[in-house]
């Protein structure tokens, strides 16, 4: 059995899929709280060692660290089998994790972080909504038609496409314009295992 160290965040949704998809997986492992608001080069050596860019996640796989929530989404799926839908998905998958990179996964972590910790420029910031906006629209119409991204049901793409979703508040919105995307949060939620952020995620320390 593979040792297994996951380094993430509280408040990072980028961490919140990594972790999650290793519970839903039932995957072994060890998760350690990095704190975010000390200076980079006084972050723990273990973590900065891992994570070549000084960011959260990270894991390590018996000794070998990989970075970026979705080339680590891909990682379990591939070689853990979490989620990691039907052999004819995975070209699909791929694509939804490229979306969400480009997408919703850069679009409202911006927005949020400009509205709860360091604003934007005004125009900035309303683009970033208005992007966010049209990306929960392309969501909310594709699940209309379907419970779950991948016709097979819950994949590792649904865990990235939804990593911020949970934090959505945090940047002003909510999701009464989107029944369809927050039917599909419903389902993600009703997963044995499933636990939300503030707990999944929380610290063994208060920061």
């Amino acid at each position: 059995m593979s040792t297994i160290t996951l380094f993430g965040n509280r408040l990072s949704g980028h961490s919140y899929k990594v972790r999650l998809a290793l519970v839903l997986g039932d995957v072994s492992h060890e998760y350690r709280h990095v704190s975010l608001h000390l200076p980079r080069e006084e972050r723990e050596p273990e973590f900065r060692a891992a994570s070549r860019w000084d960011e959260v996640p990270a894991l390590v796989v018996d000794g070998v660290p990989m970075v970026q929530s979705n080339a680590i989404l891909q990682w379990l799926a591939e070689s853990e089998g979490v989620l990691a839908g039907q052999p004819g998905e995975r070209q699909g998958i791929r694509e939804w994790l490229s979306w969400e990179a480009n997408r919703i996964g850069f679009s409202l972590p911006n927005l949020r972080y400009s509205r709860l910790f360091s604003p934007l420029d005004p125009g900035a910031e309303a683009w970033m909504e208005a992007r966010t906006r049209r990306d929960l629209d392309v969501l909310d119409a594709h699940l209309a038609k379907q419970d779950y991204l991948l016709p097979s049901g819950l994949t590792i793409a649904d865990l990235s496409c939804s990593g911020y979703l949970w934090l959505i508040e945090d940047a002003g919105l909510t999701l009464d314009a989107w029944p369809h995307v927050a039917a599909w949060l419903a389902r993600i939620a009703a997963q044995p295992g499933w636990e939300p952020i503030a707990t999944l995620m929380a610290p063994d320390f208060h920061e």
